[in-house]
């Protein structure tokens, strides 16, 4: 065995995967996870663990999984994260713990996230769960959204004996979770499904289909029905959009849209009174992760599918793997180039775009260089179906029914990042609502921070 190496992860071929929606990594097996946990040099001073939002004991579950003690290994790593599965499968490992694996430095890095998922994968195989508290405190912590920063406040404060209920505004849990990531990417009912129980198992209530801002406010919450503290993670689920000719056009959907419509109301199978508009050709503006999965996804449902980015493949905000894998399944990459207007037909339905290229200039506020248009490049390209896929936003509806809840320009909620305190007291905001669209990874880092900002709130009162 080359320890400078990853032992390979086995993968359904190109060909094979691009016409269905199962899960795309298959994973490592005992004998290959234990392989991959023997490259871990187990460092004194671990620096994958400063590049992980929930401060995992990296070194310390790996060392266990080297020997063959999964359970151990579990509950090492459900110490700090409540949704392993999930984060071993969706987390940008590449710029967090594998980045600054040592390994890394003259080989390849440890597959950390790998290792993850497969701890967790073995966990739920033989029905091991987290430990849950031994005795509770009785005192009412109020969470909305069941997301990532939501599970994750909600799961660290039940931990502490605390008495947890979560709000989720949709017919189901998990949040972007389930309406916003692919199947073939983030299996639903097998691993999304069984984290939410986990955190259920730890004593945490769910109720769903409460929209918090109309069925009833935060100010209620902590009012009339007991509640100490509240923590929102309600996410970034408000679109953004281009503001050229055309985009009200049949056939344009946001990329929250026509993800949610695939993977929480199913439109993808045969049956379901969810159908969406797969297209034969579709332009999928953007390129991050959720620009991937769109474009993936409309792949699956048959269609050609382009995606059109104003920059280079260099600054593709999308995770590499994922780009790869796109690469892989027929995605075409249209890049240095950007939509001016959209066509549409005497039908309304839109009928193609017309497309200008881009060249780099100087550095913009963020450090990437600037896409500047060329003039007199444009030209057209037929399409039947355009997904923009921009960002997000959060919903003002919860900030504006919330009296003294403070947000900025960008209507994201101002709180502390150390521990997640708003400008009203007794409440506390963590993930997208907070920074607007980011990383399940940094939303869980925000959730958990909450959670002790909310002890420690609590304790003193």
């Amino acid at each position: 065995m080359d320890v400078m190496v990853k032992v390979p992860v086995r993968e359904q071929e190109p060909a094979v995967r691009a016409a269905n929606f199962e899960e795309v990594c298959l994973g490592y097996n005992e004998e290959e996870a234990m392989a991959e946990a023997s490259r871990c040099l187990n460092c004194k001073n671990a620096q994958c663990m400063k590049g992980c939002p929930v401060s995992i004991d990296i070194p310390g579950f790996i060392l266990q999984v080297k020997e063959g003690n999964f359970e151990e290994a579990y509950q090492i790593i459900s110490k700090s994260s409540a949704l392993p599965a999930v984060c071993g499968r969706v987390c940008p490992q590449e710029t967090q713990c594998e980045g600054k694996c040592i390994r890394g430095i003259k080989g390849e890095a440890v597959a950390i996230g790998k290792l993850e998922r497969f701890v967790a994968d073995w966990a739920r195989a033989h029905g091991i769960k987290p430990h849950k508290a031994e005795r509770t405190n009785g005192r009412k912590v109020a969470v909305i959204g069941s997301g990532p920063a939501g599970l994750t406040c909600a799961g660290d404060l039940a931990k502490m004996g605390y008495d947890v209920t979560i709000f989720e505004a949709l017919h189901e849990a998990g949040g972007v979770l389930v309406y916003g990531i692919p199947e073939f990417r983030l299996p639903k009912q097998e691993v999304v499904a069984a984290e939410v129980e986990n955190v259920r198992a730890l004593g945490v209530k769910i109720e769903t289909n409460v929209v918090i801002g109309k069925s009833v406010t935060i100010d209620e919450l902590m009012r009339d029905e007991g509640f100490e503290a509240v923590f929102i993670g309600s996410g970034a689920g408000l679109p953004r959009f281009m503001g050229i000719p055309g985009e009200q056009a049949m056939g344009v959907f946001s990329a929250n849209e026509y993800l949610t419509r695939n993977n929480l109301m199913k439109a993808f199978l045969e049956g379901y009174d969810t159908p969406i508009k797969a297209g034969k050709k579709v332009i999928v503006v953007g390129g991050g992760n959720v620009a991937m999965d769109a474009a993936r996804t409309a792949r699956r449902l048959g269609a050609e599918v382009h995606i059109v980015y104003r920059r280079s493949e260099e600054e593709l905000p999308a995770r590499r793997e994922e780009v790869h894998h796109a690469k892989e399944e027929g995605i075409i990459f249209d890049l240095l180039q950007n939509p001016t207007e959209l066509l549409v037909d005497e039908n309304g339905c839109v009928k193609g775009a017309r497309i200008i290229r881009m060249e780099l200039g100087e550095p913009d506020e963020s450090g990437r260089r600037s896409p500047v248009e060329i003039p007199g490049s444009e030209y057209e390209i037929e399409a039947d179906t355009v997904i923009m896929s921009l960002g997000t936003s959060p919903n003002p509806l919860i900030s504006a029914t919330t009296e003294g809840l403070d947000v900025n320009r960008r209507k994201c909620i101002v709180a502390d990042e150390a521990n997640g305190q708003t400008s009203k007291e007794g409440v506390f905001a963590g993930g997208d609502a907070v920074t607007g669209a980011a990383t399940v990874i940094l939303a869980m880092g925000a959730g958990k921070a909450a959670a002790k900002g909310i002890d420690a709130y609590l304790s003193e009162k």
